[in-house]
């Protein structure tokens, strides 16, 4: 009877520990996939939104030397998603004014304000994504500090240690096998969470 509920606490202590370790594991990697998910939302709106307006002053202004006092005067120190072509395609011309209305009784105020009008949607778009890249540090940062917090609570190789003072398999031996002197250890390395990749090598 006494080895019964021995034998019973030791199953049950078992089950807690490995419940608790995959479910923090679980929910880390749920963060990370959510985050993943988010920074390549941000990279479409990248692409579309702020590629389009950036596209639309290129073909405007035109002139390289008018784009490189533009990119200077903005803080510019590359020219994102220029192509000396974009000026000739009209298909390109076409395609990124479509749907853009033109503000101006001549042809020297219409082209002023397309080009004050691509800017405001600019400044707003990157605006926009300068915040929400500021909170996807922060999430990344926090998963970071999660990864941290759960090590320095979940050390395997102690658990499994304690689970060798109960003369039981870790997590059930169809998971680890015998528990031989430096499996934790071993375990831990191969089982490790690796923290998000930061922010800025994505976007």
């Amino acid at each position: 009877m006494h080895d019964d509920i021995a034998d019973a606490l030791t199953i049950e202590i078992k089950r807690d520990m490995a419940e608790r370790y995959f479910g923090f594991r679980k929910l880390i990697e749920a963060d990370k996939k959510a985050l993943g998910e988010e920074i390549r939302a941000q990279t479409v709106i990248l692409e579309k939104r702020i590629s389009f307006d950036l596209i639309r002053l290129y073909i405007l202004l035109r002139d390289e030397e008018l784009i490189d006092r533009f990119l200077t005067l903005v803080g510019l120190r590359e020219k994102l998603f220029y192509d000396p072509y974009l000026a000739e395609s009209p298909t390109i011309r076409k395609r990124v004014f479509e749907g853009l209305r033109v503000r101006g009784l001549t042809r020297k105020s219409c082209f002023s304000n397309a080009v004050f009008d691509c800017y405001e949607r600019l400044e707003h778009h990157v605006a926009l994504y300068r915040e929400r890249f500021a909170d996807l540090v922060a999430e990344q940062e926090t998963i970071d500090e999660e990864i941290k917090i759960f090590y320095r609570n979940n050390d395997l190789g102690a658990i499994i240690g304690f689970l060798r003072g109960l003369g039981e398999p870790a997590f059930g031996s169809g998971l680890t096998g015998d528990l031989e002197p430096n499996i934790g250890a071993g375990l831990d390395n191969k089982m490790r969470i690796a923290p998000p990749a930061p922010v800025e090598h994505f976007l």
